[in-house]
């Protein structure tokens, strides 16, 4: 393999054959120490999304800029392979920025001209963060995006947007993208912290052709009170076990109802999707369906995504100590093939339906902000077939079985019920361990992983 080439002979060949210019800007300015970001104690980045009406004239300007970004994106993507393959030269975020002002300054791309240049080296940014992923083996090798699978979406920094707090609205604000002189019509359906800056600005528009603005802000989130036992200093905890009969179940036995939306919409996208198919590509009719299958999906996303985060507020708000288990999602959404493929396919959508992703996601982060502990169990752990009362390991279970009799102590048990009190169980188990090794007044990491237990339990 041949060595990655640096010095004078990689600045020569970006100079003439990658069209990186040298950097000069800068040269003549003297060094100075950058100034330290200092934030309160307890300061998160919080991201507030609201969705806005823009008039033609900035629906047609944001969607120029949506067409720019994705463009840019592209075209840095593909100079950085090229240099890698054919030079083996390596090409940062700074170097795509030069990129970037020489094709704005050729005939062919001065359109990039009408667009921020923030937006656009934002945009830089972005592929420059997915390589970083990926050199990490946290991700896969970045790829092209799409006009008609990717999402639109722009970011704005400070200095992209103009922001006015409403005096009399403390928590609203007028706002003004670059390129852009009338300020957006925003529906601030919850204030945001008075007298706070935001710190970006992320602009998207969904299949459905609604438009948001997400509003990245630093606050500090006050944890709420510590909850515990009646009686004493135990930490009240509870155990999640996300099935598919019931979306989640407690160990006291409450359950939250599987909505099973796509199954309640089936015969309304099935028709819609025969539609579609049916209009000659590229007519008006074509593209009215398509619209009305992305409505429909968007409102079934609103729908779960509020069913989800009420009920995951309320279990932060009431329990200290939060137990779910380690749920191998990818494996389980594996392609369907075989002799049962149908089956396969009919559990696949409704894993998909169910969410657990995104039930997860929220637990994470709110545990983060409000002082809480997730402990997450090894997804080898048989908290089915397991005993709560005695402990003892039974057979292996069919999933049709939700009823079951412990042979040893002849406890009876509903299936899910009793996952989640073993869950509990270990949860606390492992919880008590990294907090036993902790020195006196640490609290625990918000989130408590099996496979990672030793990383956080100091050696003896």
């Amino acid at each position: 393999m041949t060595d990655r080439i640096s010095g004078e002979e990689a600045q020569r060949i970006k100079r003439e054959h990658l069209g990186v210019g040298d950097r000069t800007k800068h040269r003549t300015r003297t060094a100075k120490p950058l100034k330290g970001l200092v934030r309160e104690p307890g300061t998160q980045q919080r991201v507030y999304r609201f969705r806005f009406y823009p008039t033609p004239d900035q629906a047609a300007q944001l969607t120029q800029t949506f067409g720019a970004c994705r463009w840019v994106y592209n075209e840095g993507l593909a100079l950085r392979v090229k240099a890698w393959e054919e030079h083996k030269v390596s090409l940062g975020f700074a170097e795509t920025c030069r990129a970037l002002t020489g094709w704005k300054r050729v005939p062919e791309t001065a359109w990039l001209g009408d667009t921020s240049s923030t937006v656009l080296q934002q945009s830089l940014r972005h592929l420059d963060s997915a390589f970083s992923r990926f050199f990490r083996g946290t991700a896969k090798y970045p790829q092209r995006k799409s006009k008609h699978r990717s999402r639109d979406s722009a970011t704005y920094v400070r200095t992209g947007f103009r922001w006015v707090e409403n005096p009399d609205r403390p928590g609203t604000a007028s706002v003004s993208l670059a390129k852009q002189s009338a300020p957006l019509d925003v529906r601030w359906s919850r204030a945001l912290p008075p007298g706070q800056l935001p710190v970006k600005l992320t602009v998207t528009r969904d299949r459905a052709g609604r438009f948001f603005l997400a509003v990245l802000v630093e606050e500090v989130i006050a944890p709420l009170p510590e909850v515990f036992l009646p009686g004493g200093r135990e930490p009240k905890a509870v155990g999640l076990d996300l099935g598919l009969a019931a979306l989640v179940t407690l160990d006291d036995g409450e359950q939250l109802a599987h909505p099973r939306l796509l199954k309640k919409y089936e015969k309304q996208l099935a028709s819609l999707q025969r539609s579609l198919h049916r209009k000659p590509k590229g007519s008006k009719n074509r593209g009215k369906v398509r619209e009305r299958i992305a409505r429909l999906y968007a409102s079934i996303g609103d729908v779960r995504r509020d069913l989800l985060d009420q009920f995951t507020t309320r279990l932060v708000r009431e329990n200290q100590v939060l137990v779910v288990e380690d749920l191998p999602i990818a494996n389980l959404l594996r392609t369907a093939t075989g002799k049962h493929r149908k089956r396969k396919a009919a559990l696949n959508r409704s894993i998909f339906d169910a969410a657990w992703g995104e039930l997860l996601r929220q637990l994470r982060y709110k545990c983060a902000w409000y002082g809480r502990t997730l402990v997450i169990v090894d997804r080898f752990f048989p908290s089915t077939r397991r005993c709560s009362a005695c402990h003892t390991k039974g057979p292996k279970l069919d999933v049709s079985i939700r009823e079951w009799t412990c042979a040893e102590c002849g406890a009876s048990h509903n299936r899910d019920t009793n996952a989640a009190v073993n869950l509990r169980d270990e949860g606390m188990r492992l919880y008590w361990t990294v907090a036993s090794a902790l020195p006196p007044g640490r609290m625990p990491p918000s989130v408590l992983k099996a496979s990672e237990l030793l990383d956080l339990v100091p050696a003896a």
